[in-house]
């Protein structure tokens, strides 16, 4: 039903745009998307029949670490599988890295646990966006 792709030569850069607008991340612009994803190591963008349904990407050094980013999807395919095709795929990618991180969207924790990821002890970050910050920091 949905196919994979790996490759960004494809992509309609409009419909990426669309699918991070459509889930309320509209900071995001058409060369900012251009800019990360050909700066990602690994891409899977999942499409039904021509249409993008969704995406992620990750970064990684090939050996030890890589991060996963950005597995959104258009509500529109939201909980028909499409977000653990593509995260079985970045993680497929991945499977001979020793650690793979993620940091979820608020509330996403249970989907990303159901794929075999956990909670990190020692997880640290620093936001320039104060409202990001106030979400995803624990205050000490």
């Amino acid at each position: 039903m949905y196919k994979i792709d790996r490759n960004i030569t494809g992509l309609d850069w409009n419909e990426v745009l669309s699918i991070y607008h459509a889930v309320g991340w509209t900071r995001h612009t058409l060369i900012a998307l251009q800019t990360i994803y050909s700066n990602s190591s690994h891409v899977a963008a999942a499409y039904a029949d021509s249409r993008l349904a969704g995406l992620g990407r990750a970064l990684s050094d090939g050996v030890f670490n890589a991060a996963i980013y950005d597995v959104i999807i258009h509500p529109q395919f939201q909980r028909k599988g499409v977000g653990k095709l593509v995260l079985e795929d970045l993680l497929n990618q991945l499977k001979d890295i020793s650690c793979v991180h993620l940091i979820s969207t608020t509330s996403n924790e249970p989907f990303y646990e159901k794929a075999g990821l956990k909670s990190a002890k020692t997880a640290m970050a620093r936001y320039l966006n104060k409202d990001l910050e106030a979400e995803y920091l624990v205050e000490k």
